[in-house]
């Protein structure tokens, strides 16, 4: 993806990035004005293509909206940065983009894969640990190009492997029944499709290695 790691060169950081969209059971529309640049402004030109196996999967999938702000209709036609800023579950995730200004250059970004911590997996954090990394541009930047991964990724290519990430770690994938795993974080609902981006919502914030 040489156009998307020249933005991040320009920046000084590998910057590319993170996170995700829909909301989970109870989620709604929200104002997005209220999320600056983390809506950012919509790719432009064609959709880029989805995996072969586009069913969503994951617990957490049946409580998404059928229809509205959110749903996977919603989504589908809106980049991911914007698509996440429709969702409450997501919304430390929205600031932790806009904190970090990767708004358009996730909305610009073609074919990549995010792993997309809720807010419950945020919570984890101690809040005064989140407080730093927040404003800290450097460290977060690492941290959301940690859950980025080129190329759109299906649950077909999750069972058991290993995936190199934009910030140059790599994570450990697997599948035990019908879960799925990133590392040490659940997949609770995945292979969801934004215009630009597959996406998995998991219950972990990942770490790269230091």
């Amino acid at each position: 993806m040489p156009s998307l790691r020249r933005a991040a060169t320009a920046r000084g950081l590998a910057i590319t990035a993170l996170i995700a969209m829909l909301a989970l059971a109870g989620c709604g529309g929200d104002d997005q004005s209220s999320t600056g640049e983390a809506a950012g402004t919509p790719a432009s030109g064609a959709t880029t293509p989805e995996p072969a196996d586009s069913q969503p999967v994951g617990p957490a999938c049946a409580g998404l909206p059928s229809s509205g702000p959110g749903s996977l209709a919603a989504i589908a036609d809106q980049p991911v940065a914007a698509a996440a800023a429709q969702s409450p579950a997501l919304s430390t995730l929205v600031t932790a983009i806009t904190a970090a200004g990767l708004g358009d250059t996730l909305n610009n970004a073609e074919h990549i894969t995010v792993f997309a911590p809720t807010n419950e997996a945020f919570a984890k954090i101690p809040q005064e640990t989140l407080a730093k990394v927040l404003a800290d541009q450097k460290s977060l930047t690492e941290i959301l190009t940690y859950h980025v991964v080129e190329q759109r990724r299906g649950p077909s290519e999750l069972g058991s492997g290993t995936l190199t990430t934009l910030q140059g770690g790599t994570i450990s994938t697997a599948k035990s029944g019908d879960t799925y795993t990133a590392n040490d974080a659940r997949v609770l609902c995945g292979n969801v499709q934004t215009s630009n981006a597959t996406v998995y919502l998991i219950d972990t914030v990942l770490m790269p290695k230091s």
